[in-house]
């Protein structure tokens, strides 16, 4: 049997995150950010961020990649990374590893500086759908 890790090409991903990263707008910050992930169709999606002068309502990159995934019909995130400017792996931060959890489920493989991690390491005990149907 095939683990999932085996199944992705994390260096085409983390190209495409990369390549979505260039498309960033971080007038304030300096810190472009660009997400891709896998969705179980087979599809690819990616996002970057997009600031604002009022800095509360900046979209971090996943906002953009989740955006994408439901534009172009739906779907679970299977595998996702994330990168800086340089092309480094990034973390999630906690608000967009929920973003996550909702579109990938504690199975979503994330590529870490520490290899790759199902997001319940990234996110133990989530809040999900679930919780709301009890």
């Amino acid at each position: 049997m095939t683990r999932p890790q085996e199944t992705c090409d994390w260096e085409a991903l983390r190209a495409l995150a990369h390549e979505a990263m260039r498309h960033a707008y971080a007038p304030y910050s300096g810190y472009p950010v660009g997400v891709a992930a896998l969705v179980d169709d087979g599809r690819t999606v990616s996002g970057c961020n997009v600031e604002n002068a009022s800095y509360g309502l900046g979209l971090c990159a996943e906002c953009g990649l989740v955006s994408e995934l439901q534009r172009t019909g739906g779907g679970r995130l299977t595998h996702f990374t994330c990168v800086d400017g340089n092309g480094d792996v990034l973390v999630p931060c906690g608000r967009c590893r929920q973003l996550l959890y909702e579109f990938g489920g504690p199975d979503l493989l994330l590529e870490t500086p520490e290899g790759v991690l199902p997001l319940a390491r990234m996110l133990p005990q989530a809040f999900g759908p679930d919780h709301l149907t009890k």
